[in-house]
């Protein structure tokens, strides 16, 4: 439903048509979302459209891509010591 929204405001039944899913349930995602400040909505006679809020989705990119940043520095450390620990392994003599 982000990825939809990203490029364009949209009515609720047209986010839930594609989806496997009933409408009723697709509401309820939909205001999860908006609980987050992800999305905003606004009703016009029967019809509601829902926009993203780039200025919230920008600081959840901006929040994964420090996890992100964490995580590749650790998985580096990570694999920096499996090499000092195969190339221990390999100085005595071991071949596992």
């Amino acid at each position: 439903m982000v990825e939809r929204l990203a490029r364009g405001p949209a009515a609720v039944s047209e986010l839930a048509r594609p989806l496997p899913m009933s409408l009723p349930a697709a509401m309820q995602h939909l205001a999860v979302l908006e609980s987050a400040g992800l999305v905003r909505s606004e009703k016009a006679g029967r019809v509601r459209t829902c926009r993203v809020d780039a200025a919230t989705l920008k600081g959840a990119e901006r929040w994964l891509a420090e996890r992100r940043s964490e995580w590749e520095r650790r998985l580096d450390r990570l694999g920096d010591y499996l090499k000092t620990l195969e190339s221990e392994g390999d100085s005595d003599g071991r071949n596992d």
